[in-house]
């Protein structure tokens, strides 16, 4: 899964126009909501935005209910591909990004990508590499601090709890293992 070295993702920041070609179609199904359903999607189309940096990846849309989704590449699970028919037919995708959330949809859904399949690879590489790099830098502090001069953030008093109680632990193992201590 190696991405296209043309593909640069930091120039999408809006759908392509077939999406607003798809979504007509898609009102025309709904035959007797079609001038409903048109505005909804044209809404939707002309306040759709995107951006991939080196953070992770924005989405905002709407025009009364505005809704902005910012996900950072290390809390990305898992990565969808979908596309329908309808969406086949006029070169679409959907790219589903999820995270550990623990919600069934996806936290957030990228439509109207032509190069749906090297945006995915591009996220996958992101996502994996973030995550290399987090256990590759995990492993050096592991080796070479000391328990007690690990840093977790917002953890520091977990991990005193638990020396805390490591030490109790030995100090009652010295305490067994004395003579006379009638254990």
């Amino acid at each position: 899964m190696s991405t296209s070295p043309r593909f640069d993702p930091s120039t999408i920041t809006r759908p392509d126009e077939r999406l607003m070609k798809y979504y007509v179609a898609v009102a025309l199904l709904s035959v007797f909501a079609f001038p409903i359903t048109m505005f909804v999607l044209w809404v939707k189309y002309r306040t759709l935005r995107y951006r991939f940096d080196g953070e992770g990846v924005w989405r905002r849309q709407g025009l009364l209910w505005r809704s902005e989704v910012n996900i950072t590449y290390r809390r990305i699970q898992d990565i969808h591909l979908t596309n329908g028919l309808l969406q086949r037919w006029f070169g679409l995708a959907t790219v589903s990004i999820q995270t550990a959330a623990g919600s069934a949809s996806p936290a957030i859904e990228i439509e109207g990508v032509l190069e749906a399949e090297a945006l995915r690879d591009f996220l996958y590489t992101k996502m994996r590499g973030v995550r290399d790099h987090a256990a590759d830098h995990a492993t050096t502090v592991t080796a070479t601090a000391p328990p007690a001069a690990i840093s977790t953030g917002d953890g520091d008093e977990a991990l005193a709890l638990l020396t805390d109680i490591r030490d109790a632990l030995h100090r009652l193992e010295g305490r067994a293992g004395a003579p006379g201590s009638g254990v």
